[in-house]
């Protein structure tokens, strides 16, 4: 299976510093994120986004797996994700993702689409993500 990367780099301190996310796709190329990109809506991406960009499209894949599956094929699925980001015990924390779906499935009970949404749901590898275990290599230079 194939391995995915991206990249951070971060200059200066926390809420004056700056930093780039880059992706070995392409898709990003030093898109700038910083503390204002993320507790202060300014212009850039942070890491929730990037997290919610992750399970929608990825549970988006699912559901379309898990319906195929089912013998069912669906005309469109459209999901949006919500990453909560809140401060707890003297930190931040991501305390929730949001998955919310629109899909149709034309002559599907709804029962059954429902089913697949929850599969894919539990099942997705983002899902699966936000709870793994986090691994490390540290290099100081």
């Amino acid at each position: 299976m194939p391995v995915k990367s991206a990249s951070a780099h971060w200059e200066g301190s926390l809420k004056e510093g700056k930093g780039t996310i880059s992706m070995e796709s392409g898709a990003f190329d030093a898109q700038p994120y910083g503390f204002n990109t993320r507790f202060e809506d300014k212009p850039g991406t942070n890491p929730e986004e990037i997290v919610a960009a992750a399970h929608a499209s990825c549970f988006s894949m699912a559901l379309s797996m898990v319906l195929g599956e089912a013998g069912m094929t669906a005309d469109s699925i459209d999901t949006e994700c919500a990453v909560t980001l809140e401060q707890k015990d003297g930190g931040f924390t991501v305390t929730g993702s949001h998955l919310k779906v629109r899909v149709a499935v034309p002559g599907a009970e709804d029962d059954k689409v429902r089913e697949a949404c929850e599969t894919a749901k539990a099942n997705c590898p983002i899902s699966k993500l936000l709870n793994a275990e986090i691994t490390m290599d540290a290099t100081i230079v």
